[in-house]
């Protein structure tokens, strides 16, 4: 029993590390990425082995497995949310009069705000376009919210920002 514990508990460590690294590496953070995927593999390794050898005997060592895998790749995603690494660009479109009111209370808190003019279907249009880090991602989106501003809100991962106010790298 203690084995399919063990092999349930090591792939969701491993596969946890997976989803880490995949997003370090897609997020330019190559050295990082790279050096949780070496012991990823270490931890394969390991793993597979313990598996495979007298799986014929005892193939709830699959169930184990996958089990284990299953659940990894549910804490790795609860995982890099919490880590929330990366940047976003959020887009807000608003009604005209509306943009400059709400980019002041973007522009209080640090934000930095870009505004374009833009044409609705019914009215003209004014799209903010903000760059924050995601940890920031649910305070901004707190602040829109009680503006009492009505805004339709995209966000969209952002690999690279050079540049522009309120992000350093």
């Amino acid at each position: 029993m203690f084995i399919y514990i063990l092999i349930f508990f090591v792939k969701i460590v491993e596969v946890s590390f997976a989803t880490v690294r995949t997003v370090l590496i897609t997020r330019g953070e190559k050295f990082l990425g790279s050096l949780i995927g070496f012991f990823e593999i270490i931890i394969w390794l390991y793993l597979i082995t313990t598996v495979l050898i007298g799986i014929n005997e005892e193939p709830f060592k699959m169930v184990a497995y996958a089990l284990g895998f299953a659940c990894g790749n549910y804490i790795g995603c609860i995982l890099e949310d919490k880590l929330a690494l990366g940047l976003i660009t959020l887009n807000a479109i608003v009604s005209a009069k509306d943009g400059p009111p709400l980019a002041k209370i973007l522009r209080a808190e640090n934000i930095g705000v870009t505004i374009m003019d833009a044409e609705g279907l019914k009215e003209a249009k004014k799209i903010l376009i903000l760059h924050v880090k995601r940890k920031r991602k649910a305070k901004v989106l707190k602040l829109i919210n009680n503006s009492d501003i009505k805004a339709v809100i995209s966000l969209a991962d952002t690999k690279t920002i050079y540049g522009g106010y309120g992000i350093r790298k």
